[in-house]
């Protein structure tokens, strides 16, 4: 049975992939983890980068004995897993990405940074406040808003991977957005499909941003038929 690692994206957690692990069990061995900092993994000592979670990919599989896995990636997650695709590919096989957002200017990350200020999480969203405060115990996630905005803002000035750097990934890739997804542009993600030398693309309907409204049994549906029936 081949091994599929599922990621979560930025302040999410591995728990939020457990309804897609569900849909896939039966078919795969399933692994989950946490990135440094979320879901109450302590915060590393390096500052937050897509490199950093890269190696922490690259890590958790050489700790599991896992020579090549599949990995499917959500948002922030997909860029990790592409990131490792580029540096690491003898460590996958195949590479889902969904959400994810590939194209990063000063202008973009500041956009995003100013949604993660949170006083005004507090003030007028605070069960997504709490929430966060739970998935994330005991780990303080106010710090933990303020080294992803770090991340962002270092995504900004210096996208990780440039738009040629795509033509060298070799690895299958699938690359899914929502059509309701207001944060990841169909153009940007359009754009890395078709510098992938060996990709596919695809729309889930009906699906914005948040990875709790997908529907995972299409999303399982779409995984396993990529990883299955691909070479």
């Amino acid at each position: 049975m081949q091994h599929l690692l599922l990621l979560h994206g930025a302040l999410g957690s591995k728990d939020q992939m457990e309804p897609l692990a569900t849909a896939l069990h039966n078919s795969y061995q399933i692994h989950t983890f946490n990135f440094g900092g979320h879901g109450g993994r302590p915060f590393p000592e390096k500052t937050f980068s897509i490199s950093l979670f890269s190696e922490q990919i690259a890590e958790y599989l050489r700790q599991s004995g896992i020579q090549q896995a599949n990995i499917f990636g959500y948002s922030m997650g997909g860029y990790a897993a592409m990131h490792l695709a580029k540096h690491h590919p003898e460590q996958v096989n195949k590479v889902i990405t969904l959400a994810t957002k590939f194209h990063w200017d000063e202008k973009t990350a500041a956009r995003e940074v100013k949604m993660l200020d949170g006083k005004t999480i507090q003030e007028k969203v605070p069960a997504f406040a709490a929430q966060l405060q739970q998935r994330h115990a005991p780990n303080d996630w106010l710090a933990l808003l303020d080294k992803t905005k770090e991340l962002l803002t270092g995504l900004g000035n210096n996208n990780t991977l440039q738009p040629e750097d795509y033509a060298t990934i070799t690895t299958p890739v699938l690359v899914l957005l929502g059509d309701r997804d207001k944060m990841v542009s169909l153009e940007e993600s359009q754009a890395v499909y078709k510098q992938l030398p060996n990709a596919r693309f695809g729309i889930l309907p009906g699906t914005p941003h948040a990875f709790e409204q997908v529907n995972f049994s299409l999303l399982a549906f779409l995984i396993d038929e990529f990883i299955s029936k691909t070479a």
